[in-house]
């Protein structure tokens, strides 16, 4: 949830979609939790522990798709605050009164349910498993994705909690589709993000602004705020303050003695009237007929001269509506429009100063800490290890009831990118997976939207069981294929892209799509090699083009359309059939006349008779 009254909604003009390589080789901080629950809510009926399922499935994708390098951060201890108003937020739901009820006494943190608690250790099991670095933040975890980002540790912070820019956040990435293009998304890209510097610019809100907003409205750990007082009217009352200046106003105007309430509305009244003294000596009278500076019984007397007289008619009658721009009834609408402004602003500050304990230094406190971890910034070092493949399996196994092959097969994208980046850092003659060496770069290829290159991987030991198999056409050759091939499936539980297996020549190969600049850099004259083919492919098809149209245009003629097969022979038996309903059609024409002549000389009551009876 984060801030209440739809903050998200007030942000939604502001976000920006991007694509895959948006998280190429940056650092990620992954609310935990919050993977958790959506995993829960999408496919509760539909599959056996979905949170290690999507976890898998999600940190697999991330990882070799997008190239991240997420860190994971788990809840801590609840504050007080938050432990509260959970259980405001129970009984609300329930339909309980909360009066009736036994408080919960302060400083007193209440832990969520054990169920949750033993989703999240088997997740942590699983991320340990894949070498995912994974920390606890002392309370919630973004607050400490926030730390991270703002400090620079990561790029990142992907969590649908938008109290993540109250505790410092600069880029959140509030969903995440890693299968965009499917047409149940209506998103072009896969990653829809907020910048900080983006909501600065358009609504002009700092940190604090938005730490003022979420206090008048409420969130996380005030559910009610400031009643009376929605998203709109918080917007627009902070925006008339610095951002040094905001949270010490609400200080000022929530005394308990009021003083400065007090104060206000003496002033306000006090410039209330000299006001309306200076508005009755600064505007002048206006004629009742044009509604021009000046009486009518002077314009009567001279023409006005705002008004087009050359007629000599004298003043032009008003038309509905109008409004005279002369400096005096300038000066009178900004002296009312002030006058409405501050009578507003004084409303506002008269629901502020009726709260009990308002605003809560406590948590003002914590949304401007920058210490939400166990450990200091010069312990934090962030390592990803190689995934303890054989144990990941042995978990899956237990947990899922998955096939070995299987968890191997969706393994094998995380496996090679983790290979190719070895490669690029440091070129070595080593195998993937312990089995397989890179082959070549079969072809181009475009998956949702971006382009990859499938890669040839040459087994070394008998292939994995259960993958799919994808036949080449004879005679296709080692070079890069004509054309890209486009792939775009429709996959509602994120799962990782499956590899296949290529047979060309009698030979087996593996095939992955890897991101182009990884292969490029693990493997440059491959690389140089299948774009040096590529072009001498495309520029031998250009130059026998002209010379095979009409053969080109035939073909396809042929290809196109499936002739029939009475063009080739000759059959009697279709000239006999033909001959056959000739002599029929000829046979009902004479009966249908001798029937017309026959029936004109009956009358209609026998005819009548000869239909029916």
């Amino acid at each position: 949830m984060g801030v209440g009254g739809h903050f998200w909604d007030l942000l939604k003009p502001y976000a920006r979609t991007e694509g895959f390589d948006f998280l190429r080789n940056k650092r990620v901080a992954v609310d935990l939790s919050f993977w958790i629950v959506q995993h829960e809510t999408a496919i509760k009926t539909n599959a056996r522990s979905p949170h290690l399922r999507l976890s898998f499935f999600r940190t697999v994708t991330l990882f070799a798709k997008f190239g991240a390098f997420p860190v994971f951060v788990l809840d801590g201890t609840p504050s007080p605050l938050k432990s509260k108003a959970r259980i405001m937020r129970f009984f609300r739901l329930s339909g309980m009164d909360a009066s009736d009820l036994p408080k919960v006494e302060d400083r007193i943190s209440v832990d969520r349910n054990r169920k949750f608690a033993k989703c999240v250790k088997e997740c942590v099991e699983l991320l340990e498993l894949f070498g995912m670095p994974v920390l606890e933040a002392k309370g919630e975890a973004e607050a400490l994705c926030a730390e991270l980002n703002s400090k620079g540790f990561v790029d990142a912070c992907i969590t649908a909690d938008s109290d993540a820019f109250l505790f410092g956040a600069k880029c959140v990435i509030k969903s995440f589709h890693p299968n965009s293009k499917a047409k149940h998304l209506h998103m072009q890209e896969p990653l829809e993000c907020y910048f900080m510097s983006d909501i600065e610019a358009a609504l002009g809100l700092n940190r604090k602004h938005l730490i003022a907003i979420s206090l008048l409205v409420g969130n996380d750990h005030d559910l009610s705020g400031v009643q009376g007082v929605g998203l709109d009217t918080a917007v627009r009352f902070v925006q008339d303050y610095t951002d040094d200046e905001i949270l010490n106003k609400l200080h000022e105007i929530g005394n308990k003695d009021n003083r400065v309430l007090q104060g206000g509305l003496q002033l306000a009244n006090d410039c209330g009237q000299s006001s309306d003294v200076n508005l009755r000596k600064i505007k002048c009278s206006h004629c009742s007929y044009c509604g021009h500076p000046g009486s009518k019984r002077a314009h009567v007397k001279s023409p006005c001269e705002y008004c087009d007289a050359s007629q000599g008619d004298g003043c032009v009658k008003k038309p509905e509506g109008f409004k005279c721009n002369c400096s005096s009834c300038d000066t009178d609408r900004e002296e009312k429009e002030k006058k409405k402004q501050e009578n507003w602003r004084l409303r506002v500050c008269n629901k502020i100063a009726v709260e009990p304990k308002f605003p809560s230094s406590e948590l003002i406190k914590m949304y401007l800490c920058d210490n939400h971890s166990h450990f200091s910034d010069d312990d934090l070092i962030l390592s990803w290890g190689s995934p303890r493949t054989e144990m990941l399996v042995d978990f899956l196994v237990f947990h899922l009831r998955w096939e070995p092959s299987y968890i191997r097969q969706r393994m094998l994208p995380m496996l090679s990118t983790i290979f190719l980046r070895e490669m690029a850092n440091n070129p070595i003659g080593t195998l993937l997976y312990g089995q397989y060496e890179f082959d070549s770069i079969l072809r181009e290829k475009i998956r949702y939207g971006h382009q990859f290159y499938v890669v040839k991987w040459k087994k070394a030991v008998p292939a994995l069981s259960n993958v799919i198999y994808e036949g080449s056409s004879e005679g296709s050759g080692t070079g890069p294929e004509d054309g890209i091939d486009v792939d775009e499936p429709v996959d509602l539980t994120d799962e990782s892209d499956s590899p296949k297996i290529h047979i060309q020549d009698g030979c087996s190969f593996l095939l992955t799509d890897e991101n182009m600049d990884l292969v490029r850099a693990a493997y440059p004259e491959q690389a140089a090699k299948f774009l040096h083919e590529k072009e001498l492919k495309k520029q031998k098809k250009s130059t026998s083009t002209p010379c095979g149209t009409s053969e080109k245009s035939d073909s396809s003629k042929v290809k196109g359309v499936q002739l029939s097969i009475t063009e080739f022979y000759r059959s009697t038996k279709a000239q006999q059939a033909a001959e056959r309903v000739d002599s029929t059609n000829e046979g009902e024409e004479t009966s249908t006349g001798k029937r017309k002549e026959s029936s004109t000389t009956l009358s209609k009551s026998v005819r009548r008779r000869l239909l029916f009876d």
